[in-house]
């Protein structure tokens, strides 16, 4: 669920800079917007690449609970490892938009 709730926060973003940028004409402005957009598109990529390890990890831990087998050390390792980078993608998109709508700010005041 945090997974889907940070892409629909990516893609409000997304269409928000589109919405700005349609109506802007200043270079510099057009110039940062962009750099926005690199990075809603780098925290795509990202999302898109845990929700492939979700995934696995999800197929993994159905095999282990057909199996009626406890999760190994290896399953349980990974697990960890997915809940780290969700929590540190949480921390990486809030500061993102913290740092999008301040900019925001200085051009719509």
């Amino acid at each position: 669920r945090l997974l889907d709730f940070i892409i629909q926060e990516n893609n409000f973003l997304k269409t928000r800079l589109s919405e700005v940028v349609d109506r802007e004409t200043d270079k510099v402005f057009i110039a940062n917007a962009e750099q926005f957009q690199n990075e809603f598109i780098l925290k795509d990529e990202c999302i898109l690449d845990i929700g492939n390890d979700i995934k696995v990890q999800e197929r993994d831990l159905k095999l282990a609970y057909t199996q009626k087998n406890a999760p190994d050390h290896k399953t349980c390792k990974k697990q960890e490892k997915l809940r780290n980078e969700i929590s540190y993608l949480e921390k990486e998109c809030s500061n993102l938009k913290n740092q999008f709508n301040k900019y925001l700010l200085t051009y719509e005041g």
